[in-house]
């Protein structure tokens, strides 16, 4: 099953610096979970900090727990949104 997650900044809890010192294990770790399957997209947010990632997991329990090993997320630095995903039923077969 496919999930949307959209994630902000808490930038009125952290500072400029405290996310740059976690930037680069926040990237390895983002890797890891590409390179497992897990995150299947991901885009930063043009409008303020943080990302859309599409992820793929059983769960959204196991999206949380598989979230919470991104340094910024273990560290309470990101607000994050967990949305399940359905297939878009409008390119399958006409119903007649």
């Amino acid at each position: 099953m496919q999930f949307l997650t959209i994630s902000r900044r808490r930038t009125e809890r952290f500072a400029e610096a405290d996310f740059a010192a976690l930037r680069e294990s926040e990237a390895e770790q983002a890797r890891a979970l590409y390179s497992q399957g897990f995150i299947r997209q991901i885009w930063h947010r043009a409008d303020i900090g943080g990302a859309c990632i599409v992820v793929e997991a059983d769960s959204e329990q196991e999206v949380r727990d598989r979230l919470h090993t991104l340094p910024l997320v273990k560290r309470d630095m990101l607000e994050v949104t967990i949305i399940p995903l359905k297939p878009y039923a409008g390119f399958g077969p006409a119903r007649t």
